[in-house]
């Protein structure tokens, strides 16, 4: 039950409408403690810290901001869409979708102007 409304709390960001496009306000520490307690429930000794956690997603979400207006609103929603799906969105996650989209897009470009 604990996990179902720290998701919950993490995710529901994600179910509001992105006022002019900013980047989703996340709870890092609330998504932090859910990964640390799903890895001591699956007995993971891979698992990272808390605060390693806290690190990675704050520098993460820097990043996020630079790139998110400059990404296009359907990539972002795309991401964001494919976060909420998963449930398991972090800044982490959508760094990593934006960026392989945009290789995949100029893969794509590559491949055409190639041909």
């Amino acid at each position: 039950m604990k996990r179902v409304l720290v998701l919950l709390t993490i995710s529901l960001p994600l179910f509001t409408p992105l006022a002019f496009g900013r980047v989703p306000e996340l709870n890092i520490k609330a998504l932090c403690e859910a990964r640390s307690a799903d890895a001591k429930r699956s007995h993971s000794t891979a698992g990272q810290s808390t605060a390693d956690c806290e690190h990675d997603e704050e520098a993460a979400k820097q990043q996020l901001n630079t790139l998110w207006t400059s990404t296009p609103a359907s990539t972002r929603d795309q991401c964001v869409s494919e976060a909420r799906s998963l449930g398991t969105t972090s800044y982490l996650d959508l760094v990593t979708c934006i960026q392989m989209t945009d290789e995949i897009k100029s893969d794509m470009k590559k491949k055409t102007s190639n041909e």
